[in-house]
């Protein structure tokens, strides 16, 4: 995978609730998301595959962040519709695993700088797997942590790929 993921420019683009989707709720990201769900969450929850976050300064990611993320799981045939993006910054969002397993029924769940302790999950160390009966847990470091380490890029991208590739 090229390092050219993992660049900066950026540009907004607003998104509104979508009419056609009743299961997916999206937000404009200059105004405080409206739910009418027990999550506020961005993309479609249908798929299966779920993204954990908590940036408490941004509705889902910081700018790059954003801009990496698409583009990682552009390389894999994934759109920010067709995957779910839960952040448990957001005090709306409760912080509960099981009401997350219940509500979004994930069968790939990715914790992006997560700790799973946060969500009385057993520990799992970065770039590994926890397997359960119904999902299976990716515990990974943020997107600001891959800026910062291109060792952990490396190592999240190997790993990454075949999680959502199996």
């Amino acid at each position: 995978m090229s390092e050219t993921i993992f660049t900066a420019g950026f540009s907004v683009q607003d998104d509104a609730v979508s009419e056609d989707k009743p299961d997916t709720v999206q937000t404009d990201y200059r105004e405080e998301p409206v739910s009418r769900e027990e999550f506020v969450y961005q993309g479609d929850k249908r798929t299966g595959v779920l993204f954990i976050l908590r940036y408490p300064d941004y509705p889902y990611f910081s700018p790059q962040a954003e801009e990496a993320f698409v583009k990682t799981i552009g390389a894999l045939q994934l759109t920010l519709q067709n995957v779910a993006v839960v952040n448990l910054a957001n005090t709306h969002n409760p912080n509960d695993f099981k009401r997350i397993m219940a509500f979004f029924q994930p069968k790939k769940i990715t914790l992006l700088g997560v700790e799973p302790e946060s969500l009385k999950l057993p520990f799992i160390a970065h770039n590994s797997y926890m397997r359960g009966k119904v999902a299976t847990v990716f515990n990974t470091f943020s997107f600001e942590e891959m800026f910062a380490d291109v060792n952990k890029k490396k190592l999240f991208w190997t790993e990454f790929k075949t999680f959502i590739l199996s």
